[in-house]
């Protein structure tokens, strides 16, 4: 195989591996596997609420993490800005726990907010990237990512471990509370074994796809990017690629907020991408995307310039936007792993086509382990 042009690039064609390396770490077959998770506390969110502190792409993973535990594990959740979190006063009662989240695990404003909490006497977590850094020190408990070096400022395979950690936090979380059969854990486990193959069978066509959309919405000033449910979030990260790797402007929002304002913005030079992914086996998805189906024609009557990310059976909708990407279906959790894959490639080939170094974008540095193995795995 040909060496990739760019780290962004070589990184997300990195993911499938990086998954299969990361599910045998935390799992064994159907099951988690205790040595991955024997530090754990056994709840994190049985004694009161849990606030997830992060920033940029990692915020984006909170913001899915949040309606994870809250829908699986009955939890209360909050996320914040790490930024802001560490610069306000802290009612110790007003949370039980604090998650963390960095890919470096010594990005400052996110160490603040770590410190705040063990300052407060609240139990900590932090996921990171890296074992041995500074908030997996100062934690009293730590899930690493094993997502290998990540030499693009950009996140791209940092950002889907941490979607399937969080997402293996939250099954374990619904099993240690027993909100969740042991037969359902089994089956859900089961299906993220499937999703590295998922992911490695589609990406030659996404790559293609990615690219071809990229120089057909070349003339675009701004995009704006669409999702509900967790798939807002995963539009938030659409958007925060799309501006950090090619310099293109891009605003992202929850589906139903369009027509509240942002839809005065709506014009050909002003795509509309468009999340519309669904889980059949799932009321609620179905419901959000009936919902998802209404802004489409909406947008459709104003002639708009729609890329959509929908089911691969799904031709209807396919049929009605202006381009589109074909995900494989599978479960609403995996769906927005799945989707996030081919935002990252728009984004990079957006960055490639406009001649923009994606890999340092400018004004952007990145908190990173100058360690012997990092130095070893960028020069692989």
């Amino acid at each position: 195989m040909l060496p990739h042009a760019h780290a962004m690039l070589r990184e997300i064609h990195q993911q499938p591996d990086v998954l299969e390396s990361l599910l045998a770490y935390y799992t064994c077959g159907t099951a988690f596997a205790p040595a991955a998770w024997q530090h754990l506390h056994p709840t994190l969110t049985a004694s009161g609420p849990l606030i997830i502190a992060a920033s940029g792409s990692s915020r984006h993973s909170g913001l899915v993490a949040e309606l994870l535990l809250e829908e699986l594990a009955g939890a209360t959740v909050d996320v914040e800005y790490a930024s802001e979190f560490a610069l306000r006063a802290l009612n110790p009662r007003s949370a039980s726990s604090v998650l963390v989240l960095s890919q470096s695990g010594e990005t400052a404003d996110t160490l603040a907010a770590l410190r705040l909490a063990c300052k407060q006497g609240l139990r900590t977590l932090a996921i990171t990237n890296h074992p041995e850094s500074t908030m997996a020190r100062e934690a009293a408990m730590t899930l690493p990512l094993l997502a290998g070096p990540e030499q693009a400022i950009p996140a791209t395979k940092s950002f889907l471990c941490q979607i399937i950690v969080l997402y293996l936090l939250a099954l374990h979380e619904a099993a240690a509370l027993q909100r969740m059969a042991p037969h359902r854990l089994q089956d859900c486990l089961a299906e993220v074994h499937t999703l590295a193959l998922n992911l490695r069978t589609q990406l030659p066509d996404w790559d293609t796809a990615a690219a071809q959309l990229a120089a057909q919405t070349a003339d675009a000033q701004s995009f704006l990017y669409l999702g509900r449910g967790i798939h807002a979030a995963i539009a938030r990260e659409g958007a925060l690629k799309l501006k950090e790797s090619s310099y293109m402007h891009a605003e992202a929002y929850p589906t139903g907020e369009l027509l509240h304002g942002p839809n005065a913005l709506v014009s050909r030079t002003v795509p509309v991408v468009l999340l519309a992914t669904f889980d059949p086996a799932s009321t609620e998805s179905m419901l959000r995307y009936r919902r998802t189906r209404e802004i489409l024609d909406h947008l459709l009557r104003q002639q708009a310039r729609v890329l959509v990310v929908a089911n691969r059976d799904d031709a209807e909708v396919r049929r009605l936007a202006t381009d589109s990407i074909p995900i494989n279906p599978c479960s609403e959790p995996l769906l927005a792993a799945s989707e996030v894959v081919p935002l990252q490639l728009f984004a990079y080939h957006m960055a490639a086509l406009r001649g923009i170094d994606m890999d340092h974008p400018r004004h952007l540095q990145k908190a990173v382990l100058n360690t012997i193995a990092d130095k070893r795995g960028e020069e692989a």
